[in-house]
């Protein structure tokens, strides 16, 4: 097969497909990529005619009938309105069907948040769910809830189940392989939720699935390099270099939060002394009040942050503390990775316009060299992962990139226009 050249639109949301280097593709794999861009671009543009869809891609009108022929009979899309032309035919418009529907949860330590989102990333319900330490027990009051979901809304189809944990999970075996904050050892959550509800689960760490979020929503348009921060119970990450999520073999890169800053700091949950997340997480936060007031009353972290708007002396005192580690600890990314936009989702963003400054300060205080990162916050805050783990469902199910090492190979890859 004959490697071409293949146009780049500035559709919103196109430019991370990275087809920047050339390389022989198969027949399958053209197909595989041509039909990822076709629903990208449907994704962006919605609602968009077929002869749209041939411009923006520069594949053959041929090539794009047959993709969305295809996308239509797996559900993926719909045709919807008639669109209004001054003369000749008048095509008919298509959008992704929100007919189509994923189950979602973000598990943590304490809770999960259970919701059914759409294709578009809407929210058609969602639930707060209390969990017990032990992994079977958690689960089982997890797909009580996707159960009760699913009667309430008969009408629909549903793809899929996709779930963000508090760790990283194997990209091969789907297994949770390091969950310091949650102790799920070796129980199988993919296994037990597709036994019970007969849907295809997908797992991705909670850092991967935010980081998917943001680009599934095109809010990294242009952003080739960055790195997204969970602030939780513990402190999480995920890469994107080269407009591609890093997770390697094993799927542990982004562990920063398990990086040692200072040996003779608190003992880590992950076994060593001294971690980032001991002295940025909510966690931390938390335990520095408790030694600033000792008699203070038993705290969350939503108390806390509350508190230190309102004002506390002791409150600001501590969430000012950890957002102080915080910015410290992002010279690890910065000296190893020089991202053009550092991202900053979780707890602490929720009063980030008190305690960003102060993030902000200890970043540039501690660069190398060169101008800091932009630093930003995620738009929907702690939503971000539960709306990453449906994104998780529409990527490898659609075909994005269906494992992490297809992902490597598709991008080092070019499409050959005219199959």
């Amino acid at each position: 097969m004959k490697s071409v050249s293949h146009p780049r639109p500035a559709a919103h949301g196109f430019k991370r497909i990275d087809l920047a280097y050339v390389e022989l593709a198969s027949s399958e794999n053209a197909r595989d990529i041509n039909r990822d861009i076709v629903l990208e671009i449907i994704r962006s543009r919605q609602p968009v005619a077929r002869a749209d869809l041939a411009r923006a891609s520069g594949l053959q009108p041929s090539t794009i009938s047959a993709i969305v022929e295809q996308l239509l009979d797996e559900k993926w899309v719909k045709e919807g309105a008639i669109a209004r032309r001054p003369r000749g035919r008048r095509p008919t418009l298509l959008s992704l069907n929100d007919e189509l529907v994923i189950l979602a949860a973000d598990v943590r330590p304490h809770q999960a948040i259970v919701a059914l989102v759409d294709l578009n990333g809407r929210f058609l319900t969602r639930e707060v769910v209390p969990l017990v330490s032990e992994p079977e027990r958690a689960m089982q009051k997890i797909m009580e809830s996707m159960e009760t979901m699913r009667a309430q809304h008969g009408d629909r189809s549903f793809e899929g189940v996709g779930i963000s944990m508090p760790g990283r999970v194997d990209p091969e075996t789907q297994r949770l392989i390091m969950a310091p904050n949650l102790k799920w050892g070796d129980f199988d959550v993919k296994g037990a939720v597709e036994k019970r509800m007969d849907l295809q689960v997908e797992l991705a760490n909670a850092a991967n699935a935010s980081l998917l979020s943001e680009l599934w929503s095109g809010r990294l348009d242009g952003v080739r390099d960055a790195v997204l921060v969970t602030v939780s119970e513990g402190i999480g990450a995920a890469i994107l270099a080269n407009g591609q999520i890093i997770t390697s073999r094993s799927g542990l890169a982004g562990e920063f939060g398990h990086s040692p800053i200072d040996p003779t700091g608190p003992r880590c949950g992950c076994g060593q002394h001294g971690c980032w997340e001991v002295f940025a997480s909510s966690n931390a936060a938390l335990r520095y009040y408790a030694e600033l007031a000792p008699k203070g009353r038993a705290l969350n972290i939503h108390d806390l942050l509350r508190m230190a708007e309102e004002g506390d002396e002791m409150a600001v005192a501590a969430v000012s503390r950890q957002a102080t580690a915080l910015g410290r600890g992002l010279r690890l990314i910065t000296a190893s990775l020089a991202p053009e936009v550092i991202l900053i989702t979780g707890d602490l963003t929720t009063s980030w316009v008190r305690f960003g400054p102060v993030v902000q300060a200890e970043l540039e205080k501690n660069m190398l060299a060169g101008r800091a990162p932009r630093l930003a916050i995620t738009s929907d805050g702690e939503l971000s992962r539960l709306r990453g783990a449906a994104a998780v469902v529409l990527q490898r199910h659609s075909g994005y990139h269906r494992s992490a090492a297809s992902s490597a190979r598709r991008s080092r890859r070019v499409v050959n226009a005219t199959k």
